[in-house]
């Protein structure tokens, strides 16, 4: 019990940090991103439609180092779009922490965009229709209306989103590698240090993983309990 005291006092905490922020910078950038493909998507023609969603989707199902890869190539300072963002913008992406928070973004993006998807395509559609008769502008419909009565789909897909690319590794690890104190999460932490065979320090950081997903899933039961407390039980 002393040494894994000690440990946990010895424990470099930047690994989350590095973790936490990129997870609330893809959550945010899923968030508006996701919401706005899936309302473009749903008005989109039906073979339009499957063909869009089938790539938005895509990284969901491909394996995460897969998607780093493709993600390696297109950002590779060696490629069209790194060479342009490094010499004109001076924005370098591999080995950086915005590498970080753009491979999170891609593996994580479909969870918010396939839940507000879902929560949009279940929305009364005569809610709609009131909202035109009451003179509302399209925009003013969408936030006012739509979004608030899907809120329970767009709150999971936002919490799911968060936890996602609180733990991606893959895509992570190719993209923006392993530096320590600049790229390094938990997860990558986690990987080097059973590689160096400290099973005990590799314990305690999946222990701190293991209780923020926890939380993580509590607090999204307890948000969708507000909506169903009302719900009679059968």
């Amino acid at each position: 019990m002393k040494a894994v005291w000690e440990i946990f006092n010895e424990l470099d905490w930047s690994p989350l940090w590095i973790s936490l922020k990129t997870g609330v910078v893809a959550t945010v950038i899923s968030f508006f991103l996701g919401i706005f493909a899936a309302k473009r998507v749903m008005r989109a023609p039906v073979r339009k439609k499957a063909f869009i969603d089938g790539l938005l989707t895509l990284p969901m199902v491909l394996p995460p180092t897969v998607a780093g890869f493709f993600l390696l190539l297109l950002f590779s300072r060696r490629r069209p779009l790194g060479i342009f963002l490094y010499e004109n913008l001076d924005i370098k992406v591999v080995q950086t922490w915005l590498g970080c928070v753009i491979a999170a973004t891609v593996i994580a993006f479909p969870l918010m965009y396939r839940n507000a998807r879902g929560a949009f395509e279940q929305i009364d559609v005569n809610l709609i229709y009131a909202g035109r008769t009451l003179g509302m502008s399209e925009m003013q419909i969408f936030w006012k209306v739509v979004v608030p009565a899907a809120r329970p789909g767009i709150v999971s897909g936002t919490i799911l989103t968060f936890a996602r690319a609180l733990g991606e590794y893959g895509a992570t690890s190719m993209l923006a590698g392993n530096i320590p104190g600049k790229t390094g999460t938990i997860s990558q932490k986690i990987a080097m240090v059973i590689q160096d065979g400290d099973y005990l320090t590799a314990g305690i950081w999946v222990a701190i993983v293991i209780f923020i997903a926890f939380a993580v899933i509590v607090f999204m039961n307890l948000a969708a309990g507000r909506k169903m407390k009302n719900v009679k039980k059968w």
